[in-house]
């Protein structure tokens, strides 16, 4: 089972990362409340990226790398 990496931009310019297996049901919670908790209060617009990895556990890896990248690091990736 393929797993993804993500980004949200939310409406006060700021990003959310996570990790799931589907990406649009994932946004859809995210849209709905019922997200993460950052996302409730920093509503999220869009998915301005999404990398696949093979496993869970590259996902989670993957994202710890990304956190530690600056604003404008993570901006010139889409």
């Amino acid at each position: 089972m393929s797993y993804f990496v993500y980004m949200l931009l939310c409406a006060d310019n700021s990003f959310y990362l996570g990790t799931t297996d589907n990406v649009e049901r994932r946004l859809l919670t995210h849209l709905s409340g019922r997200g993460a908790r950052y996302t409730r209060s920093h509503k999220p617009v869009r998915v301005v990226y999404r990398e696949e990895v093979v496993d869970k556990s590259a996902a989670l890896k993957r994202e710890a790398e990304l956190k530690k990248l600056t604003h404008r690091q993570k901006t010139m990736l889409f």
